[in-house]
C-alpha cells in the first residue's frame, strides 16, 4: 500500500499547480475555440467565393450564349445580304440590256429641240461671233527697265484676254 500512498503523493497537486493546469486548460480552450471559428469564417469565405465563381461561370455562359446567337443571327444577314446583292446585280443587268436595246428611246429623251436651241442661244451670246481669227498685237523690245513698257504690255494683255 504504501506504493499507492506514494502513487497518491505524486498524484496530488499543490493548489498553485492546480491553478496553472486550468489555466493552461483554458488558454488551450480558447486556442481552439480560436481555431475553430478562424476555420469556419475560412470555410464561408470558400463558400462565398465559391458561390461568386459560380455566378461568375453563369454569366459567362450566358455571354457564350447570347455570342452564339449573334454568329447565327451575322449569318443570317451574311446570307441575306448575299441575296440582296445577288438580285441588286440581276435587276441592273437586267436594267443595263434594256437601255442598250431601247438606245434610241434614249436619244429621243434627251436631244430636245428647244433645249438644243437654248444652247446654241447661249453659247453664241456669251462667247460672241465664232471668228477663230487672233490679231497681231505689237511688242516692243522688252528688258523689264522701262516702266512704261510694262503697262503697254499689260494693256496688250488686257486687252486680248477680253
Amino acid at each position: 500500500m504504501q506504493t499507492s500512498s506514494t502513487h497518491l503523493e505524486s498524484v496530488s497537486m499543490t493548489h498553485e499547480e492546480e491553478e496553472e493546469m486550468l489555466h493552461d486548460i483554458s488558454k488551450l480552450q480558447d486556442q481552439v475555440q480560436q481555431m475553430s471559428l478562424s476555420q469556419k469564417l475560412t470555410e464561408a469565405k470558400i463558400n462565398g467565393v465559391e458561390s461568386k465563381i459560380n455566378g461568375v461561370e453563369s454569366k459567362i455562359k450566358g455571354m457564350e450564349a447570347k455570342m452564339n446567337d449573334m454568329e447565327a443571327k451575322m449569318d443570317d444577314l451574311k446570307i441575306d445580304l448575299k441575296i440582296s446583292m445577288e438580285d441588286l446585280k440581276t435587276y441592273l443587268t437586267k436594267f443595263l440590256q434594256e437601255m442598250l436595246t431601247n438606245g434610241e428611246r434614249v436619244v429621243k429623251e434627251t436631244h430636245d429641240e428647244n433645249k438644243i436651241n437654248v444652247n446654241h442661244d447661249f453659247i453664241d451670246s456669251n462667247v460672241g461671233p465664232k471668228t477663230h481669227y487672233i490679231p497681231k498685237i505689237y511688242m516692243r523690245k522688252f528688258d523689264g527697265k522701262d516702266p512704261a513698257t510694262w503697262i503697254l504690255q499689260m494693256e496688250h494683255f488686257s486687252i486680248s484676254i477680253m
